[in-house]
């Protein structure tokens, strides 16, 4: 595998020595360099640059458990969900495993509900294991634990049943009693509940919420805050966090939505409050947009830590790593602190956390399937147990499984998420077709998408260049558009493995300014990938086929790279008795 560190450019980093003081470090905000290939954040020198994890692991929650850190993240329509990761030294992490195998209730989630499924969980260890909440915006909050963080994990159970119940987080006080705080989702739950996060007990066993709460914060009441664009309202105040400190209740909660925001922290001397707020964090000066939602962690040495994610657009929601400290007022202070001001400010580049020195290391992406796929594969609904051909080693054979032409509509596809800002992914496929209409190949999946590979036409096998605009049939937008596929064959004859790749650029997009004054000038761009598509016959020389073609995210994720095999609507393949299937050789991202 090949794996090249980002690296920070800018002329005031051009100046600095390799060794610098953590004040110095904490003031280095300039931009990222993009260098090619596999991110990775420890730059081998003492320091680290953010993001800590490049990859798309929105709404990060984290647990010390003695010198170990865990964390898992939002999963959405992605199966299997909630990510489990390890750490030890908070900049380093390992994909450990899932919590969750199947989404549930299974037969809804067996086609992808883009946008549903898995929202912002919370993960703690308590009474010898360990527990993560989640919610389900349609269904509720569910837990699972776990006496090991690899698994095996309980099947989920559900304790609240609230409408629009998300982001929860459970806190069980000194005297043994359990609590967990949540908001809402106003799409669910009506807008005279968003912006407030309500507090329920919690059953001995953790199982049941034991009543229907009291609402401790309401950001629609409260008076405006003190932010680097001046007073601001609470809006779209969610993502609590509920821990304790030297007899204070702390909250820890986002508001201004997820790129103009900022982390917003309440405190109250009694769990019910009532509660007063500040902003301890905003983008100030940066590039990083809207800080959001994340976690508060400590080092056994007394340090504190803040893990959030910043949206990136097509790249996902990536985390961040942030240097805390607590003011002798006792409130934090998250990031550099802003000039004279009584919040900070996100870091590009900073010394590492005083814990041991870690391996320098990179989440799973290449892969020869020599035995099944690694942990970074997931399936875009619940899968069916035909999907895959397991008893196959060291190639990926997919069938050629019926799911919509439309692959925005489709389970079936086996996704990761980017690995970097500039790369390159290859893969080499066959096609062992039966009917017309089966079609494979590597796909580039948001909102538009494009793929590249084979498909079995009344005129044999042909290597195409597809893409569909308008997946979603703009439904983001609240409208309807059309949504049709262009499709660009190759005039080459396929009697044998085909080998596809896709080049990813970033490029900055310039976006409308938002509708209320005193905005950050970072929300006037956006980040999204330029992709070239290729292909060889020989595995050496490559040929580009069709024009770039530009990102754009999901819903609620960034854009995903992956693979699949399907029998498409709307032709005799879909319906047919007998479908052939795909074999991918290996999946490999280059510089």
């Amino acid at each position: 595998m090949s794996v090249r560190n980002g690296i920070v450019t800018g002329a005031f980093l051009a100046l600095l020595p390799l060794s610098f003081s953590v004040a110095d470090a904490s003031l280095v905000t300039a931009d990222i360099g993009m260098n090619p290939g596999i991110w990775v954040p420890d730059q081998g020198d003492g320091t680290y640059i953010n993001p800590v994890l490049n990859g798309d692991y929105s709404d990060p929650d984290v647990v010390r458990v003695g010198d170990d850190y865990y964390m898992t993240a939002s999963s959405f329509t992605n199966v299997p969900g909630l990510p489990v990761l390890h750490s030890k030294d908070l900049v380093n992490w390992t994909l450990i495993g899932h919590a969750l195998p199947r989404l549930v209730p299974d037969a809804h989630h067996s086609i992808p509900r883009r946008g549903g499924g898995v929202w912002a969980p919370a993960i703690r260890h308590h009474a010898g294991q360990f527990w993560i909440y989640y919610p389900d915006p349609d269904y509720g909050i569910y837990v699972v634990t776990a006496t090991n963080p690899a698994g095996p994990w309980t099947a989920p159970v559900l304790v609240d049943s609230s409408k629009g119940a998300i982001d929860p987080a459970p806190f069980w006080d000194e005297d043994g009693q359990g609590w967990l705080v949540h908001s809402y989702a106003a799409s669910r739950a009506g807008v005279e509940k968003k912006n407030r996060v309500v507090l329920k007990r919690l059953s001995p066993d953790g199982q049941r919420t034991l009543d229907d709460g009291v609402v401790i914060v309401d950001g629609n009441t409260l008076p405006p805050v003190m932010t680097s664009q001046g007073p601001k309202p609470w809006f779209t105040t969610e993502g609590p966090k509920l821990y304790k400190r030297r007899g204070w209740y702390y909250i820890f909660a986002p508001s201004g939505s997820v790129k103009g925001g900022w982390q917003g922290v309440f405190r109250a001397r009694a769990i019910t409050g009532p509660y007063e707020g500040r902003s301890v964090m905003d983008q100030g000066d940066t590039q990083w947009n809207g800080p959001h939602q994340g976690a508060w962690v400590d080092t056994p040495t007394g340090q504190d830590w803040f893990i959030h994610f910043q949206d990136a657009d097509s790249y996902g929601r990536r985390v961040m790593l942030q240097p805390m400290r607590w003011g002798s007022d006792g409130w934090p202070i998250i990031g550099e602190r802003q000039k004279g001001m009584h919040y900070g400010q996100p870091v590009t580049r900073h010394k590492k956390p005083d814990l041991p020195a870690q391996p320098i290391a990179a989440l799973p992406t290449n892969d020869d399937f020599a035995d099944g796929y690694h942990l970074g594969w997931q399936w875009s609904s619940n899968p069916a147990d035909d999907w895959i051909d397991r008893s196959v080693k060291g190639k990926l054979r997919l069938k050629s499984a019926s799911s919509s032409a439309n692959l925005w509509e489709a389970g079936n596809l086996l996704t990761q998420k980017l690995p970097g800002m500039r790369f390159t992914a290859t893969t080499s496929l066959t096609l062992a077709a039966t009917q017309i209409g089966e079609r494979a190949g590597l796909l580039v999946l948001g909102y538009d998408y494009a793929w590249i590979g084979l498909e079995n036409t009344a005129d044999g096998v042909k290597l195409v260049q597809v893409t569909r605009l308008n997946a979603d049939h703009g439904g983001r937008n609240g409208q309807v558009l059309s949504s049709s596929e262009t499709v660009l064959a190759a005039g080459v004859r396929v009697d044998g493995p085909v080998h596809v790749r896709a080049r990813f650029e970033p490029v900055t997009v310039a976006e409308p300014a938002p509708g209320f004054a005193h905005y950050w000038p970072s929300m006037l761009r956006s980040t999204h990938a330029r992709v070239q598509f290729s292909y060889s016959l020989d595995g050496v020389n490559f040929s580009a086929i069709g024009k770039p073609f530009q990102t754009l995210p999901g819903r609620w994720v960034g854009t995903q790279i992956g693979l699949f095999a399907q029998a498409a609507g709307g032709t005799p393949a879909f319906s047919a008795t007998r479908v052939g299937y795909a074999e991918f050789a290996s999946f490999t991202v280059t510089d």
